[in-house]
């Protein structure tokens, strides 16, 4: 009765068996997770080249192109307002279709939050202006388009910390409306079309003016409601 039993004498090196097996699920775990992370990284890094960002870029790119035929041979040739409003007419498609794109197939990225309101303001700040300097539209028509949308960008960062005020359908006949007016201006229109585009961009202003309002009062709600929520909150933790 000198021998061990199987199972004692083979405790050992199963334990080692174990042991080494256990070691080895580990690396191979932390192998896998750190392949996940870096693959994730690759995923992230590459969706910044989506369809939705590439309709971005373009609608970027585009700004400095309109403005050169805009201005061509002096800014008052037809030919060259033709293809100042082809640009135009691409950049304002792009942005209807790189949001829904973006929104649709999950593409949103950092970059197209900021870079997609960027596109938007510039390609119409750059053709109000032009048609501004040109002597086509008022001053103070450019003054009240770009004034409202620079100060409703400015609100929307004010009041970020209370919540976000959502698109309205309002905002969007808006900028359907100035996209119509602002394109119909941009081409060398007479007779009844440029009385039609006078009248066309008097709806795009009052649009524009209302929906700004709505926007502030929207603001002002949004910013009572997180100050009662968080001074409730408040009150809670205190009792």
């Amino acid at each position: 009765m000198t021998g061990a039993p199987a199972s004692a004498a083979g405790g050992p090196s199963q334990a080692g068996a174990t042991g080494t097996a256990g070691a080895s699920g580990t690396e191979t775990g932390a192998k896998s997770a750190r392949s996940g992370k870096i693959a994730a990284a690759a995923v992230d890094q590459a969706s910044l080249w989506n369809i939705a960002n590439l309709l971005t870029m373009l609608r970027l790119l585009l700004v400095p192109g309109f403005v050169a035929l805009m201005l061509a041979d002096g800014g008052y040739d037809p030919a060259w307002r033709s293809f100042a409003w082809a640009a135009f007419a691409v950049a304002m498609i792009t942005d209807l279709f790189d949001g829904h794109l973006a929104r649709t197939y999950n593409l949103v990225t950092d970059f197209g939050k900021i870079a997609d309101p960027i596109a938007d303001k510039a390609i119409m700040g750059a053709a109000l202006i032009c048609l501004s300097s040109l002597g086509d539209l008022p001053w103070w028509v450019t003054g009240v388009i770009l004034g409202r949308e620079l100060g409703i960008t400015l609100l929307r960062f004010v009041v970020i910390r209370y919540g976000v005020i959502p698109a309205s359908r309002g905002g969007k006949l808006k900028t359907l409306a100035q996209g119509i007016a602002v394109g119909m201006y941009i081409l060398a229109l007479t007779g009844w079309l440029a009385t039609a585009r006078f009248w066309v961009m008097a709806v795009a202003v009052a649009l524009t003016v209302a929906t700004g309002l709505d926007y502030v009062r929207q603001a002002i709600v949004l910013r009572r409601q997180g100050i009662a929520e968080r001074e409730a909150a408040l009150e809670e933790t205190e009792a």
